[in-house]
């Protein structure tokens, strides 16, 4: 009768196993697939020229000329490696991370991995035409998040944005972005994606080096969970060119940025970026 009990038990969770693995497996292809979508089709043959930028306020001149070296081509994409570590609240321990990113002029795809041992969680974050999901799983089997509704696509989609100082060629004033500075080492961009518009700050230094961004982003970083535009950032300690861009590569990054309740939650170095 034991044994009879056993082997059900061990069908059950051979069973749950394969379901498990079949789940993963197709959440797999749906992330390359996403994945394969925000890669360039073709190629860019158009190349960075200080002409692009002639007529904007110096500051901002200052900003391009430093992150795009003349003659680069101008790039729709990038891929990144990172690794560094996250937390989940403040009150939580940082988690070692490893990620790469896909990052388009259309959306963007995160794989990551966070934790480690038996409490290492795999999974991804991603935007792409209107819709948007975050999926992570321990030890990439057993389901802990999958979200997805329209006020995470928003915060996604801010996320998109925001990020696109690792892919400052598509910030150009011809990509349809619009600029002003606000003072010698303070200058704004403005686009939309996806009808969504959004206003990113940029803290430069004389040379043209980005120190800090802001922008207000879709969250529910607030007191009762509420979604609300909350300022959100990061702040840049070092740098490195990779073909011709010149791009953060040390950050730390959080919700109510520039305020007493600054929750940090992201630090990373990027290890990799290449331009497409």
């Amino acid at each position: 009768m034991l044994a009879k009990i056993l082997f059900l038990v061990g069908s059950l969770v051979a069973i749950a196993l394969i379901a498990l693995l079949i789940i993963q497996a197709k959440n797999n292809a749906e992330i390359a697939q996403i994945w394969q979508t925000l890669e360039p089709r073709t190629p860019s043959i158009e190349a960075f020229s200080p002409d692009l930028v002639a007529d904007q306020p110096e500051p901002v001149q200052r900003y391009f000329l430093h992150a795009i070296a003349p003659g680069t081509l101008l790039a729709n994409a990038v891929y990144l490696t990172m690794k560094g570590s996250i937390r989940l609240a403040p009150n939580q321990d940082w988690m070692p991370l490893q990620a790469e990113e896909l990052l388009s002029t259309v959306g963007f795809v995160w794989q990551a991995k966070a934790g480690q041992g038996m409490l290492q969680m795999q999974g991804a974050d991603y935007y792409t035409a209107g819709t948007g999901r975050m999926r992570f799983s321990l030890w990439g089997l057993l389901p802990v998040v999958n979200a997805q509704s329209p006020d995470l696509i928003r915060s996604a989609i801010g996320r998109s944005v925001g990020e696109l100082f690792w892919l400052p060629s598509v910030l150009l004033p011809q990509r349809g972005v619009s600029w002003q500075a606000i003072d010698d080492n303070t200058i704004q961009a403005s686009l939309a994606l996806d009808n969504e518009p959004i206003t990113v700050t940029f803290v430069i230094d004389n040379q043209g080096r980005l120190l800090k961004s802001s922008f207000l982003r879709w969250g529910d970083q607030t007191e009762d969970q509420h979604y609300a535009n909350i300022p959100f950032g990061g702040k840049y300690q070092a740098e490195q060119t990779f073909g011709g861009y010149t791009i953060p590569t040390q950050m730390g990054a959080g919700w109510w940025i520039d305020s007493d309740r600054y929750f940090e939650f992201f630090r990373v170095t990027i290890e990799q970026a290449a331009f497409l």
